[in-house]
């Protein structure tokens, strides 16, 4: 079951298999060919999703820009994690890093340097 793993390059992933016995013994040989084949079959129809590393952001705005940082923020996929209101907006939230350096410059580019980036947590 470890190899087909393997030969999938998955990673993180816990395969287990039930075998209820129903009479028939089938051997060391027959019991690594139905568990490499159980595997096999799920993994055709599993859903496989790649690993992205997610970088978090902050940044500070005036009210004025709130709307606009949450539409882009949106429409790059980003995920807010937090916003708080105070004197100024401050807005958290993360997105995969291979995006982070074209989201900075569009945002910084739409906030005309109103857009102050502050050390994510």
């Amino acid at each position: 079951m470890f190899e087909v793993l393997r030969h999938q390059d998955l990673d993180g992933v816990l395969a287990t298999v039930v075998r209820y016995f129903g009479g028939i013994r089938l051997g060391a040989g027959g019991l690594v060919r139905a568990y490499t084949d159980a595997i096999a079959q799920a993994l055709l129809v599993a859903e496989k999703t790649p690993l992205q590393k997610l970088e978090t952001l902050g940044c500070r705005i005036p009210y004025t820009l709130e709307g606009m940082l949450r539409r882009e923020l949106a429409s790059s996929g980003a995920t807010l994690i937090g916003v708080d209101h105070q004197d100024l907006v401050e807005l958290r939230f993360e997105l995969p890093e291979s995006e982070v350096a074209a989201l900075k410059l569009r945002i910084g580019e739409l906030g005309h340097g109103g857009i102050h980036w502050i050390a994510s947590r």
